[in-house]
């Protein structure tokens, strides 16, 4: 599993989806103007990276019973 691409990917696109969780749940526990302004933006930009994220854990589930 390892060495295959796809897992790599998709191992990327969970720690994207952690760095962004993280980096709202900073922003709100400080709170103030950066907050304000961006408290919206960086929770949509969660959502997108977790949708994409989603999907490449399905499809690297459905290939590796494929047996791709």
């Amino acid at each position: 599993m390892a060495d295959d691409p796809l897992f790599w990917l998709v191992a990327v696109a969970v720690l994207i989806v952690l760095g962004i969780l993280l980096l709202g749940i900073g922003s709100f526990g400080k709170g103030g103007e950066f907050n304000r302004k961006n408290a919206n933006k960086i929770m949509r930009w969660r959502i997108g990276a977790q949708f994409i994220a989603v999907l490449l854990i399905l499809l690297f589930v459905y290939l590796r019973r494929q047996g791709a």
